[in-house]
């Protein structure tokens, strides 16, 4: 890792020796779409929502992005550096290699795409060739595009942009030209769209206003041709008239009734022989009366008919002065006869009449008028639909005339509004930024450590084996008994092992584990003799172990007998050639007094056959056998084959008091093995736990390291 860091830093170093200077410039425009100080006094619109001005501030950032706007910039650079001596940037081969006729060609040809804001057409040779010189010095629209940075300040109505580059004047440049001309692009396009809005207006109003006048004319010749002035004036009027000769009518009818029934009641009181006298005094002035009568009539009928004039009311009233002259005279002749008290009723019954009279004159005449009226009345009806309708016309025409009229009044003078997008802030050229050599330096001396890091990290995530004896307690809820290295081949001698001096630190180590492993199997044993050792997969080291513990307990001056029970690979009898055989003892061929005669650490070995230890004989008989064995040895250690032999090793652990399984290092608990741990826990107190083995670097590699940087003690110097 360290060297690593070194080299990144080195390459860094040589890589950014000759590295230019950085500098920057910046410019600020204003858009005028949050900010209202300017707005003119023709703008009469709500405040946008956020989402809407959010998206016009994209709009204008991608629209000063365009490849049209972009190309401007290009060629007033690429124009700067074929026009003046100093060029922004250092002279690329190709423009280096321009002839005079080259130049003045290429800026003819720049200048007029500029002027008609047109692209370079790369199907053409010339253009082709410009498009290409642009590129060399880096002025095309993809270099200036990254380059240019431009980001709306906050919530603001203000537009930041930014530069970075290798000359001061040309980052001042590129953002005071892409400015002026975005502006000048913006300006443009928004009055070429009133332009156009003003126009279509213009022609959509002269429709407008031709529709109106036709729909008038329409109108105008209807009324004309069927005499009709104000058609709603008039039928009121008629109306109003009907209503009153109806009311008139009413009342009039009303008198009639009343009339009729005052004389029913003044006859009722006369009797006949008195209205005989009377009838025959009065005939001839009766008659007189009568033809007045029928003269007021006539005056009345015309009076109605007249719509009640003025001269003809002075007649009737001159006409009913007459009728009371008349009325007078009759009483002045009257001769009393001896009922003159009903004097006044007589009276009262002629004046009686002349009213009825009169009332029922009237009426023939009112309804005479209210039919005459109605059937005017009922000749407007058909002009009013049609009237109705073309009005109706005549104001929808008006109503769009009028609003395209607004409209385009409004677009005429916002077409002559200049649009408030301007740029407040020039760009100059700025001081160098700061060198960012250092801060790459320190990065590059960093990053390699990091991805170390993570690698080591994915790694270890990614890792399920067991690697130390805390990792196998937690992973199976069963504690290590103790661990064992991983010896070299060259020290599987146990012999060797236990023989050697301090002065191997590999062979010291195993033997404190040993020994340690050995004091926490006596603790856990107490008074059991037979310790039962297997594993839950073969080639995990479990003989060796069995072997070393034998070994083990040697040392601590007990007797022990190691029996080889992995009878489909016998490997402690191939290792210790051993001349007796569990066979033979179970069979009763070998006793106790002939294994005791063995020195050392006794072996019981087995043939190898394909048996099992029941198969050899009884469980039954099999514990008495091993009760024996009990009474001449101090330790009895079987090493039974693995776990995954089904019942072989499963018979051993049954004979066996107590019971350890052997676990290799760097190996994972699949789920078989699960299977198998789940089987030991249920041993309940016969089973003590595990010994890892094979165990590389762990507790022996942290101390040589802590010592490898602990400070050398000085030695005392003698006197």
């Amino acid at each position: 890792m360290i060297i690593s860091s070194i080299i990144a830093v080195l390459i860094t170093i040589s890589l950014t020796k000759h590295l230019p200077e950085s500098f920057s410039a910046k410019a600020r425009m204003a858009t005028g779409l949050v900010d209202q100080t300017e707005a003119s006094v023709l703008d009469n619109k709500d405040d946008q929502q956020e989402s809407k001005i959010i998206l016009a501030f994209a709009t204008l950032i991608q629209s000063m992005q365009l490849k049209k706007i972009l190309d401007q910039v290009s060629y007033q650079l690429i124009l700067h550096d074929l026009t003046q001596k100093d060029s922004f940037r250092k002279k690329s081969k190709l423009l280096s290699s321009l002839n005079v006729g080259d130049r003045n060609r290429y800026i003819i040809i720049i200048n007029k795409k500029y002027k008609e804001r047109e692209e370079l057409v790369l199907s053409n040779p010339e253009e082709k060739k410009i498009n290409d010189l642009i590129n060399s010095m880096g002025y095309d629209d993809e270099s200036l595009k990254g380059k240019v940075g431009i980001n709306r300040v906050g919530n603001s109505d203000f537009l930041d942009l930014g530069i970075d580059g290798d000359n001061p004047n040309f980052c001042a440049f590129v953002l005071n030209t892409l400015c002026s001309e975005f502006v000048a692009y913006y300006t443009q396009i928004i009055r070429e769209s009133h332009t156009k809005g003003v126009n279509f207006l213009e022609n959509l109003l002269e429709q407008k206003r031709d529709t109106m006048n036709e729909k008038m004319r329409i109108l105008k010749e209807y009324k004309i041709k069927n005499r009709v002035l104000n058609l709603n004036e008039q039928a009121a009027s008629i109306y109003a008239q009907i209503a009153d000769f109806e009311s008139r009518k009413e009342l009039t009818e009303k008198d009639i009734v009343s009339y009729t029934g005052a004389i029913k009641s003044i006859d009722a009181k006369f009797e006949p022989s008195d209205r005989a006298y009377i009838e025959s005094t009065f005939i001839k002035i009766n008659t007189e009366i009568m033809a007045t009568k029928d003269v007021l009539k006539h005056y009345t009928d015309l009076y109605i008919k007249s719509n009640y004039d003025r001269k003809i009311k002075v007649k009737i009233d001159s006409l009913q002065s007459v009728v009371t002259a008349q009325i007078t005279q009759l009483t002045d002749k009257y001769v009393l006869n001896p009922l003159g008290a009903k004097e006044s009723l007589v009276t009262q019954k002629l004046s009686l009449q002349m009213q009825l009279d009169l009332a029922k004159y009237s009426v023939p005449t009112y309804e005479a008028e209210i039919a005459k009226l109605n059937k005017r009345y009922d000749m407007l009806v058909p002009h009013e639909a049609v009237i109705q309708t073309f009005e109706t016309e005549v104001d929808i025409a008006s109503k769009e005339y009028i609003e395209i009229l607004q409209k385009y009044n409004q677009t005429t003078l916002e077409s002559n509004i200049t649009p408030r997008l301007k740029q407040i802030e020039m760009a100059v050229p700025g001081p160098p930024a700061p060198s960012k050599k250092n801060l790459l330096i320190v990065v590059s001396g960093i990053v390699p450590i990091v991805l170390y890091i993570i690698v080591l990290f994915v790694l270890f995530y990614l890792d399920d084996t067991l690697k130390i004896p805390t990792q196998l307690a937690e992973k199976t809820n069963i504690p290590v008994m103790g661990y064992l290295p991983l010896l070299a081949k060259t020290s599987l001698n146990l012999q060797a092992v236990w023989e050697t001096t301090n002065d191997n630190k590999e062979h010291q180590n195993y033997k404190d584990l040993l020994r340690s492993t050995r004091f926490e199997l006596e603790q856990e044993m107490q008074d059991k003799k037979l310790l039962t050792i297997t594993s839950l997969a073969a080639s995990e080291g479990k003989t060796f172990v069995a072997l070393s513990l034998a070994y083990a307990y040697a040392m601590a001056k007990k007797k022990v007998l190691l029996v080889d029970g992995n009878f489909d690979d016998p490997s402690t009898t191939d290792i210790t050639e051993p001349t007796i055989f569990i066979e033979d003892y179970i069979a009763g061929t070998l006793t106790l007094s002939n294994i005791m005669q063995e020195d050392g650490i006794v072996v019981l070995g087995n043939r190898g056959e394909d048996v099992s230890l029941f198969e050899l004989s009884s469980e039954q008989d099999v514990r008495e056998k091993f009760e024996i064995l009990k009474t001449g040895f101090d330790v009895i250690i079987i090493d039974a084959s693995s776990l995954d032999n089904l019942n072989k090793s499963k018979e051993w652990i049954v004979i066996g008091e107590k019971v350890i399984s052997v676990y290799q290092a760097n190996k994972a608990i699949d789920a078989k093995k699960e299977l198998q741990v789940n089987y030991l826990r249920e041993l309940d107190g016969k089973y003590i736990g595990w010994i890892l083995n094979k165990v590389q670097g762990y507790k022996s590699r942290l101390k040589a390291l802590f010592k490898r940087f602990q400070k050398p003690k000085r030695k005392r110097k003698r006197k």
